[in-house]
């Protein structure tokens, strides 16, 4: 079982022992170096996750410890926030994290441009994208403080279903193709 066993009971909640045996493989299938962790490049051997322009961001949340690369214990408690089981509230914070970077529990003018700025790449120019910040800055900050707060960046997305909306379909895995024998056409 492997991986499998060091599944912490918080997380192991979360999931059918047979979706865990499937995070496994596929963490398992990532893991192209077999070293136990998967780096940025493993995370982007994923097609659908080449152009995402926030997978980066993901991945430093799911890197814990901050060694560069997320082990099988970061990979399934990442993806345990985002089971159909996973708590509102830790999706909202998951979310929250991507645009706090300097992770001081605000997020600034500068980190809210940074990350849009990586979403939406050149397809608005720097005034344009400042603009939209200082009036999402305005909107959202309550307490007139230029930050905005967990509880302000809740009261804005919260009411939008976002955490519905923040899920993964674990799905079965594909039978692996028979080998051929040697000799056999």
């Amino acid at each position: 079982m492997g991986a499998e066993q060091s599944v912490p009971d918080d997380v192991a909640s979360k999931f059918e022992a047979d979706e865990i045996r499937r995070l496994s493989h596929s963490f398992n299938k990532l893991d192209l170096n077999k070293n136990g962790s998967l780096s940025v490049d493993e995370f982007l051997s994923i097609p659908e996750l080449q152009q995402n322009p926030l997978v980066r961001r993901v991945i430093d949340i799911l890197d814990t410890d901050r060694n560069g690369e997320v082990d099988f214990q970061e990979f399934i408690q990442g993806v345990s926030q985002f089971s159909v089981k996973g708590e509102k509230e830790k999706k909202l914070r998951f979310a929250f994290r991507i645009y706090d970077i300097n992770q001081d529990g605000f997020i600034s003018n500068g980190e809210l441009f940074q990350v849009l700025k990586t979403m939406v790449g050149n397809n608005l120019t720097e005034k344009q994208l400042q603009e939209i910040v200082d009036k999402t800055i305005l909107y959202a900050d309550k307490d007139g403080d230029g930050k905005i707060s967990f509880q302000e960046f809740c009261d804005v997305v919260g009411n939008m279903d976002v955490p519905s909306k923040m899920f993964v379909e674990i799905r079965p895995v594909p039978p692996s193709p028979p080998s051929a024998s040697p000799g056999t056409p």
